[in-house]
């Protein structure tokens, strides 16, 4: 989750500290077989838009005589294998607080804590955990008084000061590193041909600059922001910022230096909204750990769901008794993408009409989606079945009503389903 090289703070970190520096990126295999719920956590459209990232990468590396290394294993024991290999002795890294990830990293430190010095600089999330105006225990299930203490506490400026320049030049590579016999990362994805989103750091500064300067988009943002289908609605950045191709500090920069230059209005204020609700799933996820993906969610309450394959299959196939829920089905599976507006009519559905098991549905967003981010995914999940952060409980949309406000003439249906 750290394919860039701007505001990449432990890569600089890093290159600060050493005479020679290995760029590694590594597949996890766990990541290509079935889970318990009958999905590999890694699908084919997300993977095309992460080689796409990995190309763009090593393409950026190569202008500074760099080699982006691609392999495959279990990521504790590539790095172990790496660090005996090659006296490694600084590793840099963006803190993350997905579960297998973090453990990942505490194997490494465990194995090698007299030997290593760490680069932990925080990115993946709006503020550095010691800028919250709590502590992580403290922190509330609900949204609005995140938010609301977020707000009083913390001015958007701040963030555009922590926004750091990639490193100008780059240590030397180190020379001859030696990786014995781990492989190479494999092909083995069919390209999804209509997928829109291409991966990449560079296509995710274009799209930035598109939607907040170019169109000036950013202005309408709350006005369009419900749209189901097209580029221009939304800002399209959520599978940039769910592989760290972006971060979501250059976002916020990018939004104060919008509103300096055209004015500040609910729409632009709105971005900043929407990124605290991902902000909001990170801290969700450090405080809950493994708890967040549990059958009776973070409140510790029956869901009362069962599981039926023949409902389950029929539902991801796009083969419901609704006609709109299909649609989003069969985009998801076209596009590898949905909106936010689609994802919650579907999680209705699931949870309330078929009465699925609301694990099921999270773990096909998980394999399906490009923008899949743990804690935003099996957080949204966990709130639609009214067992996660809405103090309401489980929340049943009107699918029907959802059609006649967003889809009145039927445009999002014919397209996907015809």
């Amino acid at each position: 989750n750290d394919l860039r090289l701007e505001d990449n703070p432990a890569l600089n970190s890093l290159n600060n500290a050493c005479d020679e520096v290995a760029f590694v990126y590594i597949l996890d295999p766990d990541l290509l077989k079935p889970t318990r719920f009958a999905q590999s956590r890694l699908g084919n459209a997300r993977w095309q838009f992460i080689k796409e990232s990995l190309a763009d990468l090593q393409q950026q590396l190569e202008h500074q005589r760099q080699q982006l290394i691609i392999k495959v294993g279990k990521p504790s024991e590539v790095v172990s294998h790496l660090i005996e290999s090659n006296n490694i002795d600084h590793i840099g890294v963006t803190p993350l607080s997905a579960v297998y990830e973090k453990r990942d990293i505490e194997l490494i430190k465990n194995q090698y804590a007299d030997k290593l010095t760490w680069h932990e600089n925080e990115s993946f999330t709006l503020f550095d955990q010691k800028e919250l105006p709590f502590s992580i225990d403290e922190l509330l299930d609900g949204f609005t008084p995140f938010r609301k203490r977020i707000e009083k506490a913390i001015k958007p400026i701040q963030v555009s000061v922590k926004v750091v320049i990639r490193p100008e030049k780059f240590s030397a590579q180190i020379s001859n590193i030696n990786f014995d016999q781990i492989p190479d990362i494999p092909e083995f994805v069919s390209p999804i041909k209509s997928m829109i989103h291409k991966g990449g750091e560079q296509a995710a500064q274009q799209q930035l600059d598109f939607y907040c300067h170019q169109s000036k988009h950013l202005s309408q943002y709350k006005e369009t922001r419900n749209g189901l289908d097209g580029w221009d609605f939304s800002s399209k950045l959520s599978a940039y910022l769910a592989q760290g191709c972006i971060s979501p500090r250059q976002v916020m920069k990018t939004v104060i230096d919008y509103e300096q230059q055209f004015g500040a209005n609910q729409s632009t204020y709105w971005l900043y909204f929407e990124l605290l609700w991902r902000e909001f799933y990170q801290w969700h996820q450090e405080k809950y750990d493994a708890d967040l993906y549990l059958e009776r969610g973070i409140r510790n309450v029956d869901p009362k769901l069962g599981f039926n394959e023949s409902d389950f299959s029929k539902g991801i196939a796009g083969k419901t008794d609704s006609d709109f829920v299909n649609a989003f089905m069969c985009q998801l599976q076209q596009t590898g993408w949905m909106s936010n507006r689609g994802r919650q009519i579907v999680a209705s559905y699931f949870v309330n009409q078929l009465e699925l098991d609301w694990r099921y549905g999270a773990a096909w967003f998980e394999e399906q989606l490009i923008d899949y981010d743990p804690a935003n995914n099996w957080g949204n999940w966990q709130y639609l079945a009214g067992i996660g952060v809405d103090p309401r409980g489980r929340r049943a949309f009107n699918i029907e009503k959802q059609r006649q406000m967003y889809d009145p003439e039927n445009a999002f249906i014919d397209r996907y389903t015809n």
